[in-house]
């Protein structure tokens, strides 16, 4: 535990504002910052108390971080304790829900939540907002990016031709990356909340950005191509010792096998793809083979 996180014992301060290394911080900027930083987590909010003695907690909030720690409370004890349970697996099935507690002669009834109370906490998920870094700046990656950042995905272009990667075309982008690939890779950083698309002009710049991508957290890695040109990625990658197990994770030929041909066609493919594998993060039924596919 961090040095001023408190444990479950220790949830003591009704509101929105506790004391953290000596400092009051506010659970709402404490949100913000979070998102910002690509961070999950979770908040549990007192939605309705009823019964005799109404507490001081009717409109506690609590902000439950992804690695545990907690700001703010919902009355402490072992509500709280099954409270901040709910809220990691909130976090991890991205998923709101509900909690009832009938205190009537209970002992969980402590910490400022009185006997006789009927309490409901609505726990939701609070997460950043996804991005996906787009490699390749050509026909399909003009609309890739149109169609992620409608669907709800920060988009980043990074392509070494300027004439290419520019504002004029890409005017909906978070931010374009004009230089050599291997220039931008200390700047993107992938995490959990990375997507990372690799549709490349060529072999060579997509083996580059795979040799660099799978070594990297990014939460989903896609690369377009023939079975041939998997093929010999793949192989070439193998040959330099990068294990079977990373390269397992990439989804390639990339995208949903519903028969797309034109770029518009293949962007949604592969847009679908990405919110399947986010929301049920596993194989699609129609998703196209993946490491398998290189080996045949």
């Amino acid at each position: 535990m961090r040095t001023g996180e408190r444990s479950l014992s220790d949830f003591s301060l009704p509101g929105t504002v506790a004391t953290l290394c000596g400092m009051e911080v506010d659970l709402f900027d404490e949100l913000v910052s979070l998102r910002q930083k690509g961070r999950r987590a979770a908040l549990a909010t007192i939605i309705r108390v009823q019964g005799a003695g109404v507490s001081s907690f009717q409109s506690g909030k609590m902000l439950v971080r992804e690695d545990g720690s907690v700001l703010g409370t919902v009355g402490g004890g072992a509500v709280e304790a099954e409270v901040w349970a709910a809220a990691q697996e909130a976090i991890k099935d991205e998923k709101s829900r509900v909690l009832r507690f009938d205190l009537s002669n209970d002992p969980m009834a402590d910490s400022g939540l009185v006997c006789g109370q009927e309490l409901e906490i609505f726990v939701e998920p609070v997460l950043p907002v996804p991005r996906i870094v787009i490699f390749g700046a050509g026909h399909i990656s003009v609309q890739l990016s149109k169609i992620a950042t409608v669907a709800g995905f920060r988009s980043w272009v990074v392509d070494d031709r300027p004439l290419y990667a520019n504002d004029s075309r890409f005017p909906e982008a978070e931010r374009i990356l004009a230089d050599s690939f291997e220039n931008t890779f200390p700047q993107i950083e992938p995490d959990q909340n990375t997507y990372l698309i690799i549709v490349t002009r060529g072999h060579q710049d997509d083996e580059s950005v795979l040799r660099w991508g799978v070594n990297t957290d990014a939460h989903y890695i896609g690369m377009i191509g023939s079975k041939k040109k998997i093929r010999i990625v793949v192989r070439k990658l193998e040959s330099e010792g990068i294990s079977g197990e990373r390269l397992g994770r990439v989804h390639m030929p990339i995208g949903l096998d519903i028969g797309a041909i034109a770029p518009e066609e293949i962007a949604v493919a592969i847009v679908a793809e990405m919110i399947h594998y986010r929301r049920r993060g596993q194989e699609h039924p129609i998703s196209k083979k993946t490491y398998e596919t290189s080996q045949s």
